[in-house]
């Protein structure tokens, strides 16, 4: 259960800046860069956002009197975090899933997709880094 727990808190940590920024992104800096450039740019913010969250619920789940599964706990995330972001953007949009992956950048789409492995194994990793 605490895994679900943080899980969820690392989530909507990240979720709640990557939604501030994303919106900043699309409407001020997309129309200046054109998408590709813009989603870049918005990248190592993200990935900033992403570390000290982890590291943040990491911390606070070692102080935690029931174990935490720190893979788990990023992979939960993780599912949350594409579950939401697919419903909004398919909902919103009023796409299929392939036509949302066929109108992706693939510059772009592929750092995302580190970026999003990065967003699921980093809280393991900080785990073993700080024992």
């Amino acid at each position: 259960m605490m895994t679900w727990r943080y899980g969820l808190l690392y989530f909507a940590t990240v979720f709640a800046a990557g939604f501030i920024l994303g919106t900043i992104r699309v409407l001020s800096l997309e129309p200046w860069l054109g998408v590709r450039y813009a989603e870049l740019l918005e990248m190592p913010i993200m990935l900033a956002v992403v570390y000290f969250s982890a590291r943040y619920w990491v911390k606070r789940a070692q102080a935690q009197p029931k174990p935490v599964s720190f893979f788990g706990m990023g992979w939960v995330a993780l599912g949350m975090l594409l579950t939401l972001e697919l419903t909004l953007v398919l909902g919103l949009r009023g796409l299929t899933v392939s036509e949302y992956l066929a109108t992706r950048d693939w510059v772009s789409g592929s750092a995302y997709v580190v970026s999003l492995l990065v967003f699921a194994f980093l809280p393991k990793w900080l785990s073993l880094k700080s024992t």
